[in-house]
């Protein structure tokens, strides 16, 4: 079973950014659907982005389409959150998420695997 481990969040202004990585081990990650979501404190866990195993698929929430993109390198086995114009709202702990799956989901019910996760505060 693959293991993954984020890195990159961080305290940022309002405006800025950030980009988060989730390193894959143990693990066939080329085939692996990735996702992202974010939990707030007192919140339940939201669908943030998602990519298929080639990279050609992509999904966002509403909220984060035209500032996030998310990315993947399988030679590094390696998926990416690029934040931009980050807002306070996006104020969470962000994991990855694994699926041994040819499509991208956006439930959390779906994924079988995660990171520990990673701060991202954004300050207004």
């Amino acid at each position: 079973q693959v293991h993954l481990a984020e890195s990159g969040g961080g305290f940022v202004q309002a405006g800025g950014s950030l980009r988060l990585s989730c390193a894959a081990s143990r693990g066939t990650f080329s085939t692996i659907v990735m996702g992202w979501f974010r939990q707030a404190p007192g919140k339940e866990r939201d669908f943030v982005a998602g990519i298929s195993w080639t990279g050609g698929t992509t999904y966002y929430a509403d909220s984060v389409k035209g500032r996030f993109t998310v990315s993947r390198d399988n030679a590094k086995n390696t998926v990416y959150l690029q934040m931009n114009s980050l807002k306070p709202e996006d104020t969470a702990d962000y994991y990855c998420a694994a699926r041994r799956s040819v499509r991208v989901a956006t439930s959390a019910l779906d994924y079988d695997t995660w990171g520990q996760g990673t701060q991202v505060t954004v300050s207004s």
